[in-house]
């Protein structure tokens, strides 16, 4: 059976990454922060017949991530790791910004992708065809980058995009492929009521991509419909 673990399970993309997944035959570890406030999750645990484990998980905790690791051990392998849990500060201008959001971004949206990566390699380098998704803005990239706003956001997200550069620069040779992904504006909590996408379209793209990629193709930037985006 192959298994995936997914942060930011509770809600948006990260729970429907865990419905369609599981709805495809995988085995599901799902993180968020408080599982015992995650309704969806824990309904969708219910019925999931013993294939969906639900973790406690602050990614920006650098022990709980340790700790998370050890747990997964038994299971001897993973086939997908899907660094999706993400903050954005809403609101922010110039003159506006603050040192705590800018830390708090950082720390969830760049840092933990990478701790997080770095801690289950062993288990993705015994997993069949092992990928990592992050998942990503365009508003992270550089070359797009026209106004100032929501700068927390990209910021943090285009050192998300260095992260993935670097990662599959090293877990390539091991047989892992590691990519970024733009899903899209997307009708989440994060994304708002005015978002033309819907979460299971968003999800259902980024999977497509994912399945068809090839190893050579590790350390690029796309969107969910598969288009390729500068950095």
């Amino acid at each position: 059976m192959r298994n995936v673990l997914v942060t930011g399970a509770n809600r948006g993309l990260g729970l429907e990454f865990c419905r369609q997944l599981l709805a495809a035959g995988w085995r599901v570890s799902a993180c968020c922060r408080e599982p015992r406030r995650a309704d969806a999750l824990v309904a969708l645990h219910e019925g999931a017949a013993g294939r969906l484990q639900i973790e406690a998980l602050d990614v920006a905790a650098a022990a709980q991530i340790a700790a998370l690791a050890e747990r997964l051990a038994a299971r001897g392998h993973l086939d997908l790791l899907i660094n999706n849990a993400g903050v954005l500060v809403s609101g922010e201008r110039f003159g506006t910004l603050r040192a705590e959001d800018l830390a708090r971004s950082f720390a969830i949206n760049a840092s933990a992708p990478l701790l997080l990566t770095q801690a289950l390699a062993p288990l993705l380098a015994r997993g069949h065809a092992a990928k990592v998704l992050c998942v990503t803005s365009q508003l992270g990239s550089i070359a797009q980058a026209r106004e100032f706003r929501t700068v927390s956001y990209a910021v943090s997200k285009a050192a998300l995009n260095m992260g993935v550069r670097r990662l599959a620069a090293e877990l390539g040779a091991r047989g892992i492929t590691v990519v970024a992904m733009h899903p899209g504006w997307v009708r989440t909590d994060m994304g708002g009521a005015a978002a033309p996408l819907q979460p299971p379209d968003a999800v259902r793209g980024m999977l497509t991509v994912l399945e068809r990629l090839t190893p050579a193709q590790g350390g690029r930037f796309y969107a969910h419909d598969g288009s390729e985006l500068p950095w």
